[in-house]
């Protein structure tokens, strides 16, 4: 198989209960970091991967998201007359994109919404990103996949060392060997196992490159972790029959799924932005120097 990457597809079907009551009438990929979705970050980086052709699974009160993508010509023009051209290009860079939109109706797992792509995708080799994780690195970990499949023709799941206590949050791989730095040979996948039963602390963290095979295996996959298909499960079936390869991430990951982690990555986002970074910076030293004198007067 020598199909050149060239779609992905991005589930955001989720209910994300973890951001209630934000997130009762609102898609949780809508919400910003800083002036920015979350699921633009996303699309962002598969565009700067080349990819061309992305499908995304949303699910109840998830219009929105494709209203973001799509024109706003009242907006546009308003823009225009007044002559703000930096918000213009920020506005229009949404729009225009090769992007293609599935509901799933019932939230059934990872490996169901992925499932949904199977026409979309056809016979070809694509990537799942999702949005819980905002990755930064000098190239796009998506790219990083792509590039290993050039060279190896197989699916290859990112992964990252995550602390031992945390493995049961995550789905882990079982390292074989290391093919070439940075790049394992799997004996197989476990989903979210008890920390004293890991095989390592290498967590899979939310980029694939999957071979279109693995379809007729999700077809079939029976429910596991929380009653749900578990796109884990299917990729430990596939690496019965072919070769999957985990490719270790050494970049920054930003984990955008719990309400602390959003916190942090719109601090470090705001910190780097130009309008806010020096006003922001000023507030946290304020604020901390505010902290120092409360704990002093507790003492």
């Amino acid at each position: 198989m020598n199909q050149r990457v060239k779609k992905a597809i991005i589930p955001a079907a989720g209910l994300g209960t973890r951001f209630l009551p934000a997130t009762k009438a609102m898609a949780k990929e809508m919400l910003p970091i800083v002036d920015k979705p979350t699921i633009q970050f996303i699309v962002e980086e598969a565009l700067e991967s080349g990819i061309e052709d992305i499908l995304i699974i949303t699910g109840k009160a998830k219009r929105p998201i494709e209203d973001h993508f799509d024109a706003n010509l009242e907006l546009e023009m308003n823009l225009k007359e007044k002559g703000k051209t930096d918000l213009l290009a920020k506005v229009e860079a949404t729009t225009g994109l090769n992007l293609h939109f599935m509901r799933q109706s019932h939230p059934r797992g990872l490996g169901h919404a992925v499932s949904l792509g199977k026409a979309f995708v056809g016979n070809e080799p694509f990537v799942v990103m999702l949005g819980d994780d905002l990755m930064s690195d000098k190239v796009p970990l998506t790219k990083q996949l792509i590039d290993n499949y050039e060279q190896t023709k197989a699916s290859t799941i990112a992964v990252m060392e995550v602390p031992n206590e945390d493995t049961s949050k995550y789905g882990i791989i079982n390292p074989e060997q290391m093919v070439k730095k940075g790049l394992y040979n799997v004996k197989n996948f476990v989903e979210k196992p008890d920390p004293k039963d890991a095989p390592s602390n290498l967590a899979i963290i939310g980029r694939y490159l999957l071979t279109p095979e693995i379809f007729e295996i999700l077809e079939n996959q029976k429910p596991g972790a929380g009653d749900e298909i578990q796109l884990t499960d299917a990729i430990d079936t596939l690496n019965k029959t072919q070769r999957v390869f985990a490719h270790q991430f050494t970049g920054k990951r930003y984990d955008v799924g719990d309400k602390f982690g959003f916190l942090k990555t719109s601090i470090e986002y705001g910190l780097e932005h130009p309008e806010v970074k020096d006003q922001l910076r000023e507030l946290i030293i304020s604020m901390g120097k505010e902290l120092e004198e409360q704990d002093n007067k507790k003492k």
